[in-house]
């Protein structure tokens, strides 16, 4: 079957694309609607060596990792539930919680999930002002030249992670053409190989009919009937 004869099947059978398309965008929404949000909140930790000779700058990239290690704790969580009360578990909390270190921008990020936006907002300042503290408790033991300092650079904001309506409906719509798609092609397949006229004879055999039985005149009146 060439692309153009795809198309003609598709273009007499548009209605079976568009139903399907309908049906499985409509679910899709409906499964996002009933889906409870989930929202993300982000901070970054900008580390600053307190000079910017090549050494102190390589150290402090070489340390934002250990600086991950010591977020990415469920010590840490426990003080962030301490902190806010929160009723869960310290492992509950951390699984909601990714660490990650950009070295070539000395940052390290704090994304938080949670079902309320500014609980999560709540929950990554806590979670950086850890590191915050941590690195004035350990500039304490270094000499001024010496010393690498946190710093928080923008205050936390959440956004919607999920469901995203408009995504999961326009994916919904793609499956359903895709799926009306391969079932136009099966009517299509079927129906071919069904004989009902001189031309489905002719193209079945792959010859010219010559001339036709007529129907009996019983027949014909049961027919009508």
């Amino acid at each position: 079957m060439v692309i153009i004869e795809y198309f003609r099947v598709f273009w007499r059978r548009g209605w079976i694309l568009a139903l399907s398309a309908l049906l499985t965008a409509g679910s899709a929404l409906l499964f996002s609607v009933v889906q409870t949000p989930v929202y993300q909140s982000t901070v970054d930790v900008l580390v600053q060596p307190a000079r910017t000779d090549f050494g102190l700058t390589q150290s402090a990239k070489l340390l934002l990792d250990s600086y991950v290690a010591f977020l990415d704790t469920e010590t840490s969580a426990a003080k962030v539930i301490d902190a806010l009360q929160l009723d869960t578990l310290p492992e509950t909390l951390r699984g909601d919680v990714r660490i990650a270190a950009e070295a070539q921008r000395f940052l390290i990020r704090i994304e938080v999930e949670n079902e309320n936006g500014d609980l999560a907002n709540d929950i990554a300042r806590h979670w950086a002002q850890l590191l915050l503290q941590w690195r004035n408790d350990e500039n304490q033991k270094q000499r001024r030249e010496d010393r690498v300092t946190a710093i928080i650079l923008d205050d936390p904001r959440y956004v919607l992670d999920h469901p995203r309506k408009g995504i999961n409906s326009a994916a919904g719509a793609v499956l359903g053409l895709l799926i009306g798609a391969a079932v136009a092609l099966v009517l299509e397949y079927v129906d071919a190989g069904i004989v009902r006229t001189r031309k489905d004879v002719e193209r079945f055999l792959g010859m010219s009919v010559l001339g036709a039985i007529p129907a009996h005149d019983g027949e014909a009146s049961l027919r009508r009937k």
